[in-house]
């Protein structure tokens, strides 16, 4: 068995042992009671302190970032934090370090921040949300996340893809058809990114990274971050293409542009986004069948009425990037 294979067998397996001794550095002392909370990509728990404040430990997945990228994300967060952007930024453990690692599982340890799930928003919450974005991203220019991937068309498109039909995940003839529709995609959507400029965006931006604490809104888990365009950061949040969507999206966009410019020709990416996320998502489940978890959250992965479904709307999806393409 290979150490990358072994250390993944631990993560697995992780207890509550080795979570808790993991926690208990730098003076810090657990009272055992802890919450599982909800991520597939990494293992994260709220743990109880013996002074009764709360910590978040996340123990992130082994073979996905290095510690340069896993830094990159912990850099950002820090510079947020500096900037006085409401961030969960990563607590000091053992020599001043924000990575550590128990048994060869690297973790960091961040503050719990209290407050609750945003659900529908007011006009002028959204607009706190645009300035919000407008704040992050004004940090995320300053400086690049040199071990993140960009998000490219090649990259979410392509490269996805490949991991799809070489795994054979995809069954009979509708492999081939998935294929195609791919390709076709990314033909359209490789012109519209040639001239865009990328930064530090969140990544995964939507409403459940998003808290409402009792000092405001709070962005969490950027633990997607990439260098990507600062559009991708809002078609989430903005949850649709009804009137009321394109309401949503206006108001966020009118926030974001009292504290800063935004290239509103950049709008064009929406639909080619959308795209790459859809075939992202389902690279993102293949590549991590091999976890317990994942075959129980999605038990139909594979099945030839899943792929069916999924050709269906990626196939839809391509005549919106084609009308967004002649729109422009």
């Amino acid at each position: 068995m290979s150490g990358s294979s072994e250390r993944l067998d631990d993560f697995y397996a992780l207890t509550p042992e080795r979570i808790l001794d993991a926690v208990e550095v730098d003076g810090r002392s657990c009272t055992g009671r802890f919450i599982i909370l909800n991520s597939y990509e990494n293992r994260v728990y709220q743990l109880e302190l013996d002074d009764e404040s709360y910590v978040v430990g996340k123990f992130y997945r082994p073979a996905r970032w290095s510690d340069d990228s896993i830094l990159d994300e912990h850099d950002f967060l820090i510079e947020l934090e500096e900037a006085e952007v409401p961030v969960a930024a990563p607590l000091e453990l053992a020599d001043g370090e924000t990575l550590s690692e128990i048994e060869g599982i690297r973790y960091a340890l961040f503050p719990r921040i209290g407050g609750r799930a945003p659900s529908e928003m007011t006009d002028e919450q959204l607009r706190q949300l645009g300035r919000l974005l407008a704040r992050i991203h004004a940090v995320g220019r300053v400086e690049a996340a040199e071990f993140r991937p960009e998000m490219t068309p090649q990259s979410w498109l392509l490269d996805n893809l490949r991991v799809l039909l070489e795994g054979d995940h995809i069954p009979g003839t509708t492999a081939e058809r998935y294929r195609d529709v791919v390709r076709r995609i990314y033909d359209l959507a490789a012109p519209l990114f040639e001239q865009i400029e990328v930064q530090r965006i969140h990544g995964d931006c939507h409403l459940g990274n998003l808290l409402w604490s009792p000092s405001g809104l709070v962005f969490l888990d950027f633990d997607d971050l990439v260098m990507g365009p600062p559009v991708q950061d809002f078609w989430m949040m903005q949850g649709g293409r009804d009137s009321w969507a394109e309401r949503r999206l206006e108001l966020m966009l009118e926030g974001y542009e009292t504290m800063s410019d935004f290239d509103r020709s950049s709008l064009r990416l929406i639909e080619s986004l959308r795209a790459m996320r859809m075939v992202h998502f389902a690279a993102w489940i293949a590549r991590r069948w091999e976890d317990p978890a994942f075959p129980a959250a999605f038990p139909h992965f594979g099945s030839p009425s899943w792929w069916e479904g999924e050709l269906r709307d990626l196939m839809e999806q391509f005549g919106r990037v084609q009308e967004s393409v002649r729109g422009y």
